[in-house]
């Protein structure tokens, strides 16, 4: 029922978590924070580290046979929502209109200290 996605190209999971479960034709990805998967870094600024956000999740979208026009929903947690402006720029220039439906919350600290994390769902 339940399929594991996991892709090199992407930051790998360091817990008890896939990258991805694909289900029917919904992929759930865990939240993807701006590490690079090639040398581990992670880079400086909202801007840079939303990129690096959206390329990990493009990466496993790639892997499971889908494009960023599938994501139908994510959540944005984000070190202080004085960052929202510049991520949403970022972000902005990855999805097209019709945009999936979104939620963005501060959250108190995430993983490495990185400045955002973005959790994503996608439909064939």
């Amino acid at each position: 029922m339940k399929k594991q996605i996991a892709t090199t190209n992407a930051p790998g999971a360091i817990g008890p978590y896939s990258q991805a479960i694909s289900v029917g034709d919904l992929l759930f990805i865990s939240g993807q924070i701006p590490v690079n998967p090639s040398d581990g870094s992670i880079p400086e600024g909202i801007a840079a580290q939303t990129a690096q956000s959206i390329a990990n999740i493009k990466a496993i979208l790639a892997e499971a046979g889908m494009t960023i026009d599938n994501v139908i929903k994510t959540t944005v947690f984000l070190a202080d929502m004085s960052l929202f402006a510049p991520m949403n720029e970022v972000y902005a220039q990855n999805f097209t209109a019709p945009f999936p439906a979104r939620s963005a919350v501060a959250v108190k600290e995430l993983p490495k200290q990185v400045l955002v994390e973005i959790e994503t769902i996608a439909a064939k």
